[in-house]
């Protein structure tokens, strides 16, 4: 996998030749650390201290030849931005979701610890609203005991069954310690050559 390029804007975006599968979640949701975890690089998408630094789309090309794209979309919730800049981000992340036909599937990365949050419920209606289906992820899995896991996928799930785009599989993972990535990435696969 290598990283292509970032885009800001639309205007920036690559040609939508090829199949397309995103990464969205809220800041600090662990997406850098799963994005490396399921292409089994170290380092491609750059995970930071500060919540909210992919403030852009990022671009990665997946196989030789390019067989697809991975995007990770700008964090949302707590990242520490001005406003004007939270809302640029929002307008990109909409108007990419409406006119993208390369899209495939994203996947919406729910913190294991947390459940979803309002953020989240954003980010399933608009991604409703676009009519793109996507995935519930549900992350940092190692980081709380069996039994609140199993109390936040069964209220996950619950939620989801609420939402027309959401597919009815949610996936559990944990980047650390390589917990449900064998799976997510054969769904990435199965999704972005169908």
């Amino acid at each position: 996998m290598d990283f292509l390029l970032s885009a800001p804007s639309l205007d920036f975006l690559p040609d939508g030749s090829l199949p397309e599968v995103a990464f969205a979640g809220r800041s600090n949701v662990g997406k850098s650390s799963l994005i490396n975890a399921v292409t089994g690089r170290k380092a491609i998408a750059r995970a930071s201290v500060t919540p909210g630094r992919t403030q852009e789309l990022n671009f990665f090309e997946v196989g030789e030849p390019t067989r697809f794209r991975l995007v990770d979309m700008p964090g949302y919730g707590f990242a520490k931005a001005p406003v004007k800049v939270v809302e640029r981000w929002r307008r990109l992340v909409r108007d990419f979701l409406r006119g993208r036909a390369a899209l495939q599937r994203t996947l919406v990365l729910i913190d294991s610890r947390h459940g979803i949050k309002p953020p989240d419920e954003e980010m399933m209606k608009m991604l409703d609203e676009a009519a793109v289906g996507y995935r519930l992820v549900l992350t940092k899995a190692d980081k709380i005991k069996a039994s609140e896991l199993a109390a936040t996928l069964a209220k996950v799930e619950t939620q989801a069954r609420k939402h027309v785009a959401a597919y009815p599989v949610i996936h559990v993972t944990s980047a650390e310690k390589g917990l449900g990535i064998p799976e997510l990435r054969a769904a990435i696969l199965a999704d972005a050559t169908r």
